[in-house]
């Protein structure tokens, strides 16, 4: 296995991080070490992971390696999705423009708003008593 043929990229979620390495190959997909049936218990996971090929009509002609870090599985599924977009335009910059217009390029910046001090959440406040 020589590490020239890999296309290295990294996807972000929320608190999610991935770091993806993409080479062609048999269409395996390995995150943390697992095979991603064994990682991602619901198939919508398994699915999301799989847009941007499914996309590009290349389902079946990459190996995926990926290194997923923080936040929870959705989380981890769209940054593993960004990270395989992101390395497959560089691979192939003709890629481009199918994944922009597919949104899988966008960076999903939705993360959770911080708590204020004063506040007991980010917005709630305390409940108001007259007495």
């Amino acid at each position: 296995m020589s590490t020239q043929s890999f296309v290295y990229a990294t996807g972000r979620r929320k608190t999610s991080v991935a770091r993806v390495r993409v080479r062609p190959g048999q269409g395996k997909i390995f995150i943390n070490g697992k095979v991603i049936d064994e990682y991602f218990g619901r198939p919508i996971l398994r699915l999301i992971v799989n847009q941007p090929f499914e996309e590009l009509d290349l389902l079946g002609k990459f190996d995926v390696y990926a290194l997923a870090d923080g936040g929870g599985h959705s989380g981890q599924a769209g940054a593993i999705r960004h990270g395989i977009s992101r390395a497959l335009q560089s691979f192939d910059p003709n890629l481009r423009a199918p994944l922009k217009a597919g949104g899988y390029l966008t960076r999903d910046a939705r993360s959770k708003e911080r708590k204020k001090y004063g506040l007991r959440g980010a917005r709630r406040g305390t409940q108001f008593s007259k007495r």
